[in-house]
């Protein structure tokens, strides 16, 4: 196992356990990780002997996202189609973990952002922590929840979706488990032992695999400030039609209750937040809860040629710049308001990108698919 290599793989009898290896970047997926990955999981499908893959990070996080500060070089160099590559192919291996044949358990101790969420959520078994912290904090970068986001948190209980994926709100691991984000609850002094006892395993039924993690799983109570305890006001408010009545609902529960900071806290989020990109990610959302985890994917491959060729808006190259690069915290935008993000332009973003050489994302057949993956199709 070369510890240089930027996913390390081991092979305990029937069972492959890959851990991203780029602590110091928090495990952000790079390109060439994004490929491995592919290669790997398509291999073991493929491989008799192999039962269960499990995936997991180094160090302090999971995955803290895609490497999109070197998708925003490629735009700056005039170049977006090589980010297009980058998002295809991860875009792809999203799709194949979703509708994988075998099952996965991701171990999700510590940060799951973004692209992290991407090579996790849609697999079989998700497994937190109490050190777990997951977003989706698109918003902020002048991005939208992308790999497969408009899937996965569509179908969130009532609106909890909307607000994750606008607000780009952290949730815990208690939290993750209440929504369904997670499958499994286990004490991180307790993962030695369960990657132990998974690695026994020996059969490709996820029957056998969720008994195990069942006798590891703890029930842990959401903290009383927890967000999740506000279930029917955030379906209240992120339930409106558009971003603005959204806000203005927010604005109004914040005048009758003056004493709970969180109202006037989450419009100040959205109101920082990318215009356009809170635009185009609510109604990618909403879109998602009609579509199968191919046909979001597909939708969000159009989305993100547009966001990276900049003609509507450049946002996702300034909110690298302001959060990722110069980390100014102070990016401008434009459109600067959300009412000069008209609906038409909301629509480019939905569009075949009308340029020769580029195809809509093509998704790889799958094949003998289990019951539990032919649900999302």
């Amino acid at each position: 196992m070369a510890s240089n290599s930027q996913v390390l793989v081991e092979e305990k009898s029937s069972v492959r356990i890959l851990t991203l290896n780029r602590p110091k970047q928090l495990n952000a997926l790079s390109f060439d990780m994004i490929s491995r990955l592919l290669q790997l999981f398509l291999a073991y499908e493929e491989d008799p002997t192999v039962k269960l893959v499990i995936l997991k990070g180094q160090g302090r996080g999971f995955c803290a996202g895609g490497d999109v500060a070197a998708v925003v070089r490629h735009i700056q160099q005039g170049n977006w189609r090589l980010g297009a590559k980058f998002f295809s192919d991860e875009y792809i291996l999203n799709y194949t973990m979703a509708t994988y044949s075998k099952p996965q358990v991701s171990i999700l101790n510590g940060i799951v952002m973004g692209g992290g969420a991407g090579v996790s959520v849609h697999g079989r078994f998700r497994i937190v922590t109490e050190n777990t912290v997951f977003a989706m904090p698109e918003t902020a970068l002048g991005l939208f929840p992308d790999v497969g986001a408009s899937y996965f948190l569509s179908r969130l209980p009532g609106f909890f979706g909307e607000y994750v994926g606008l607000t780009g709100a952290r949730l815990d691991g208690a939290e993750m488990l209440s929504c369904g984000l997670a499958t499994h609850f286990v004490p991180s002094a307790r993962l030695s032992a369960l990657e132990a006892d998974l690695c026994r395993v020996g059969s490709s039924d996820p029957i056998f695999v969720s008994t195990i993690l069942d006798a590891y799983a703890q029930h842990p109570l959401l903290k009383q400030q927890s967000v999740y305890h506000r279930l029917d006001v955030i379906d209240r408010c992120f339930s409106k039609r558009t971003v603005e009545e959204i806000i203005s609902a927010l604005e109004s529960e914040a005048t009758i209750r003056e004493a709970d900071g969180w109202f006037s806290a989450t419009v100040q989020t959205l109101k920082k937040a990318s215009p356009a990109s809170l635009k185009i990610s609510l109604r990618s959302i909403r879109e998602g809860r009609l579509q199968g985890v191919g046909q979001c994917l597909i939708r969000e491959y159009r989305m993100v040629c547009h966001v990276m060729k900049g003609e509507i808006s450049k946002d996702f190259v300034e909110g690298c710049r302001a959060i990722l690069m110069d980390k100014d915290k102070n990016p401008k935008w434009e459109p600067r308001r959300l009412e000069d993000m008209k609906d038409n332009m909301v629509e480019q973003y939905f569009k075949k990108v009308e340029e020769e050489e580029e195809e809509d994302l093509k998704l790889p057949p799958r094949n003998n698919l289990p019951a539990f993956a032919i649900a999302k199709l």
